[in-house]
């Protein structure tokens, strides 16, 4: 008979929200501790070129200076200079288009649409970047909808010049490592899979179906973190084709193939929580179970060790080893489908996670006990 909500399912409730929150502002931190030089490199990027055009040129409104300069190097360290080139182009291109369309027939909307029209064009012309022939739009937009201001009809250009070669400058003196922030995020993930284990681990150890729902929304909330992981770790070895951290293009595509993975494994863990409720509910002996999970979350642990300082995963790898070794529903929950199907739901994820420690796939199968 279900029980009616009272004060206690109000407590649960709002001890998961807080525990969401938390998660959240984890993550938060990791993004924005991930950012922090880029941002300030940036910031005084604007402000040089800001101080560039207004004292050294005399423009009044040296607008478009700072605004090139932080819009070409944005506020992540993956600054590719062929990049930072493509939108500095892009960036020009738009702002004459503009300048010049509002100084030989002024602004409106159809001249906004052919100033457009023909920035993008000549943008096309130039290169086939994506980024270029959208800097080259926005930019000319800006200029058509913005009254003139001092700095002649070149004004403004010259402004758009300043700022992106500042922004080139800085690409170049700052190339960064591409590895970073996959990194930094990897580690985020990885531990995140850990918690989750963890934390089901434990309520399984006490029986408290609130830890083994607590390890579900663990669960659920760590999606955006290995979501961006896979984007930055994607973004970060397209990069590296063509920039400095090329020699990094092993790793780097290494990371990706580790976030599809983990991300994998952490659905299937979600899975197996699910599927715990049921059996705790039925007073079955999961203790066995437990013991495994603890021990898979200490072979997780060490693989977020590795994943951050750039490691083969061996450690890892011999933990999930041993735990892969035991996960046999034939002696673990004998006699108890219940319990064996737990063990079942298991095994998945932690092939999962050897092959992210560096297993290949028939290793990693191969060290699961044959059915």
């Amino acid at each position: 008979m279900n029980s009616l909500p009272g004060p206690a399912d109000e407590m649960w409730r709002k001890a998961m929200r807080t525990l969401m929150l938390r998660t959240r502002l984890r993550q938060g931190w990791t993004r924005a501790r991930a950012s922090l030089i880029p941002i300030a490199q940036a910031s005084l990027a604007a402000g040089v070129a800001y101080l560039v055009a207004r004292y050294v040129l005399g423009h009044e409104q040296p607008f478009f200076a700072p605004v090139a300069a932080w819009v070409l190097l944005g506020f992540t360290a993956q600054r590719d200079v062929r990049r930072v080139s493509e939108m500095a182009v892009g960036v020009a291109v738009g702002v004459a288009m503009g300048d010049l369309v509002v100084h030989l027939i002024g602004s409106g909307w159809w001249q906004l649409s052919l100033v457009l029209f023909f920035s993008a064009i000549a943008a096309r012309f130039i290169d086939r970047g994506a980024l270029l022939v959208t800097q080259a739009g926005v930019q000319a937009i800006i200029v058509v909808g913005l009254p003139s201001v001092s700095g002649g009809p070149l004004g403004r250009w010259t402004d758009a010049l300043i700022g992106g070669a500042i922004a080139l400058l800085v690409a170049l003196l700052t190339p960064g490592d591409t590895r970073r922030r996959p990194r930094a995020l990897a580690e985020r993930a990885v531990t995140e899979l850990a918690e989750t284990l963890e934390t089901l681990a434990r309520g399984m150890r006490s029986r408290d179906l609130d830890d083994v729902r607590a390890a579900l929304v663990l669960g659920r909330a760590s999606e955006p973190v290995l979501a961006e992981w896979q984007e930055a770790a994607r973004d970060a070895r397209e990069l590296a084709r063509i920039s400095v951290g090329r020699i990094h293009r092993g790793e780097l595509a290494r990371l990706e193939e580790q976030a599809v993975l983990v991300d994998r494994a952490m659905r299937s863990v979600r899975v197996l929580a699910r599927r715990v409720v049921p059996v705790l509910e039925g007073e079955h002996d999961v203790q066995p179970v437990a013991g495994l999970i603890e021990g898979f979350a200490t072979g997780v642990r060490q693989l977020a060790s590795d994943v951050a300082s750039g490691g083969d995963g061996a450690r890892g790898r011999e933990a999930l080893t041993g735990v892969a070794a035991q996960a046999d529903p034939r002696t673990v929950g004998e006699g108890d489908w219940q319990v064996q199907s737990l063990v079942m739901l298991l095994r998945s994820p932690v092939v999962d996670a050897l092959e992210a420690a560096g297993a290949s796939p028939g290793e990693a199968r191969d060290a699961l006990p044959e059915l």
